[in-house]
């Protein structure tokens, strides 16, 4: 096997954020491999990474993270000492529709990549030695944002959708992993991101598309749901920040700051697709 410092998976790299963060870890980290894992359902495009596919330091798997035999042999065979993982339904709304889903890929997909990391681990010499599990959560974890103020690490977990309750469970089977086994692992929760390779099924996406298509704006409720919002490629950094420097066991909240309610949002889109218009006539075409 050729010789790495060291061995990473990411899960969901085909997806909106996983892609970016593969990206970054592939270019800035060529001493480490990256093992791109992706089941590619609807959301996931290997098209967003065709300018890394040929790396000698990237190797993309086609697998689902609730197949335990896969991931333990992906394990062993390219001797993984850290898990990014990113996997997971992420729609409120498709999680209202088909919970059961979201259930079984965003819990037990996690429990699946806990174990078979702990009986890897475990066989080893060093055991968790230099080993790391980092979960990459969701603020919507805590509820709903107020007019004022922010979350943080300590604000109570109060989930209230099917998406938000199944990452919540998940955060919290990580730290029982961590508590009942003394698994090394960081939990990160992002606010709303946006920025290249978007699925459409999200706001600004699909406000943009039913704008260039002349389509209804759909806005939730009265559109006074607060969100914070945080440019995709910072998100990244800070992830890059948390592998590099994070302690063991602990939560980072990782925002951009960026308070808007939802309508603010789609008018701001509405304004800006306008002034590019304006100012660019070939963007009529």
């Amino acid at each position: 096997m050729d010789s790495f410092k060291r061995n990473i998976i990411i899960t969901g790299g085909a997806g909106f954020i996983g892609s970016h963060v593969v990206r970054l870890f592939v270019n800035k980290y060529p001493e480490y491999r990256i093992i791109n894992l992706d089941k590619l359902t609807y959301a996931g495009n290997l098209a967003n990474l065709k300018d890394i596919e040929d790396k000698p330091n990237y190797i993309f798997v086609k697998a689902d993270i609730c197949d335990f035999g896969t991931i333990q042999e992906l394990l062993v065979r390219y001797q993984v000492d850290g898990i990014i993982h990113l996997a997971a339904e992420s729609h409120v709304d498709r999680s209202i529709k088909d919970p059961f889903t979201f259930a079984q890929t965003n819990v037990m997909g996690t429990l699946a990549l806990l174990q078979a990391a702990k009986l890897y681990w475990e066989s080893l010499p060093e055991k968790y030695e230099g080993k790391r599990f980092y979960h990459i959560s969701t603020d919507e974890v805590y509820g709903s944002l107020g007019a004022e103020g922010f979350f943080t690490e300590e604000t109570p977990l109060c989930p209230h959708s099917p998406y938000s309750a199944s990452k919540t469970s998940a955060d919290m089977i990580v730290m029982a992993y961590r508590d009942t086994y003394k698994m090394p692992v960081t939990i990160t929760r992002c606010s709303n991101n946006y920025g290249p390779y978007h699925f459409p099924e999200k706001l600004i996406p699909l406000i943009i598309k039913n704008i260039l298509e002349g389509k209804k704006l759909p806005v939730y409720g009265d559109g006074s749901n607060v969100r914070d919002w945080l440019y995709v490629e910072d998100h990244c950094k800070a992830i890059d920040l948390v592998v590099r420097r994070g302690r063991n066991g602990e939560v980072y909240n990782v925002g951009g700051h960026n308070e808007k309610q939802n309508i603010e949002i789609v008018k701001l889109t509405i304004a800006t697709i306008h002034q590019m218009m304006t100012e660019n006539p070939e963007y009529r075409k």
